[in-house]
């Protein structure tokens, strides 16, 4: 039944009926009275990170060979805690852990206010300089990640917001009579602003990484709770596990998992 109702769709927006990029969503409220919405097509979706693994990158065009995934740019700081937290961490890397830690001190610190008055990653080599090269002997790939990784931690709890964030997207409304709707999405190429037709954002709009094994909601459960707090991701998770059988419409790029 699931697969006829895949196929009907499939050929409805192949033939133009309805747009190409058509998600389910569900709504409810939270103890304190605020409004959650959540991309249900994108939660239950496979999409994962393909980091090492045929990931193109960023840049203008497909660069898999570089190994830069997200970092072509460097991190943008969300705010001062946010800074405070990854210079902390950077200070536990050691030399076999993060290839550029003698050109951030050289440097005056990993992190800086550029022309623009915000507070950025700085690059080295045309790359994030927490970035960690191909032929690096401790492998290629945020020294941050790797860091939290052998100290046994949560890579979100040493890396820059925006790091761990993607391909999350969290936005918040308030409208005239002060109530909250918090909207939790998948990234879009429009996010980035004026910058996003810039560069190359096939992250989600493609369907490279749609290959996971696990629904996001599940795969990315550390990163959700993180971003919206325990109470929201119990709800969703709670909904989404016992509805299994509900129809809810595939990823346009991916599959549905369960």
């Amino acid at each position: 039944m699931a697969s006829d109702n895949g196929s009907e769709n499939m050929t409805r927006r192949k033939h133009g009926s309805e747009p190409a990029d058509v998600h389910d969503w569900i709504s409810f409220e939270d103890s304190d009275g605020d409004t959650w919405l959540f991309d249900v097509t994108f939660m239950l979706s496979n999409w994962t990170c393909i980091y090492g693994n045929g990931c193109p990158g960023v840049l203008d065009g497909p660069a898999p060979g570089l190994e830069q995934g997200c970092c072509s740019y460097g991190a943008h700081f969300a705010d001062k805690e946010d800074r405070q937290r990854v210079r902390r961490a950077a200070k536990r890397l050691d030399n076999k852990q993060w290839q550029h830690r003698a050109a951030a001190r050289e440097l005056g610190g990993p992190i800086f206010k550029n022309d623009d008055g915000e507070w950025v990653a700085r690059l080295v080599d045309d790359a994030c300089i927490f970035l960690n090269r191909p032929g690096f002997p401790g492998g290629a790939g945020c020294a941050l990640h790797r860091g939290a990784d052998e100290a046994d931690e949560p890579p979100l709890e040493w890396k820059p917001d925006v790091c761990w964030q993607l391909p999350l997207r969290l936005t918040e409304e308030t409208d005239e009579n002060g109530h909250v709707t918090f909207t939790v999405r998948e990234w879009k190429r429009y996010d980035w602003g004026d910058g996003g037709s810039e560069f190359h954002w096939w992250c989600t709009d493609s369907d490279l990484a749609f290959v996971g094994r696990r629904p996001v909601y599940r795969a990315l459960k550390d990163e959700l709770v993180a971003l919206v707090g325990e109470e929201p991701y119990r709800l969703l998770a709670n909904h989404l596990r016992h509805r299994e059988e509900v129809h809810f419409l595939p990823h346009p790029r991916g599959a549905r998992t369960t």
